[in-house]
């Protein structure tokens, strides 16, 4: 196990042991508190570009697989745990949280004080920080989180939108209207029920365009984003409802 750092913006920093890929990477620093979930998390675009912290203490027990996804492929920047399990106990697991890190190439780093972090952020809310397994001065790397971009009105749509349309189900339908932020979990939840046929589309670069001098003080897109996020998923239609 190789040595790795967090350091955030106002110089707080944590040395703990690096899993996941090597490297390094950067982004604003959050938590969540579910116990389970990890792989849902992980692919949730509402985190493009943010670390994500796992307050529960141990990660990656169940590992990951092919169906617990809520969309494409990985959106974190870095992933911030307690503890990584390597010891990997279920049925549908097809894949340890390690390798899927690994193959995702994203840097993670554990045997950090997840507590005293999360305090950390709560009191003084969230920043910029940065994860490396390359550069371990703190100094060094303090400079390099202070050079990376900010979350405030920066523009991840563009970033987590589908590239090409596609849908779901054919039916004799009828139209209803539209939703966004949806993710993938829904979408099955949906089509279970056998309610809607579902339509993609990828968000028009234009309504990007328009959307960047539109944010709130927050930084947030207003038409992509929910009230927690600073990212944007997927723009998805419920076009057309099974009669």
């Amino acid at each position: 196990m190789s040595k790795a750092i967090l350091v955030l913006e106002d110089g707080r920093a944590f040395e703990g042991v690096s899993f996941g890929a090597a490297g390094e990477s950067f982004g604003e620093i959050v938590f969540n508190t579910s116990m389970s979930g990890y792989q849902e998390i992980l692919t949730d675009p509402s985190y493009a570009g943010q670390i994500v912290t796992m307050t529960y203490p141990l990660i990656g027990n169940y590992g990951v697989n092919d169906e617990d996804v809520e969309s494409r492929r990985p959106w974190v920047e870095g992933f911030v745990v307690r503890e990584a399990s390597r010891i990997v106990s279920n049925y549908r697991s097809t894949e340890s949280l390690q390798d899927y890190l690994k193959r995702h190439n994203i840097v993670g780093i554990e045997h950090i004080d997840t507590r005293a972090l999360v305090r950390h952020i709560r009191a003084q809310g969230a920043m910029r920080a940065g994860i490396s397994t390359v550069d371990t001065d703190t100094r060094s790397l303090l400079d390099k989180v202070l050079a990376s971009p900010q979350m405030t009105n920066r523009e991840l749509a563009s970033a987590v939108t589908i590239e090409e349309r596609y849908e779901y189900e054919k039916a004799e339908t009828r139209p209803v209207g539209s939703v966004r932020n949806l993710k993938l979990r829904n979408v099955g939840h949906t089509r279970y029920r056998s309610c809607f046929r579902l339509k993609y589309f990828p968000i028009p670069n234009k309504l990007i365009a328009s959307q960047k001098n539109s944010t709130t003080k927050e930084g947030k897109l207003n038409a992509y984003q929910s009230e927690t996020s600073t990212s944007a998923a997927p723009t998805a239609f419920i076009s057309e409802y099974a009669s």
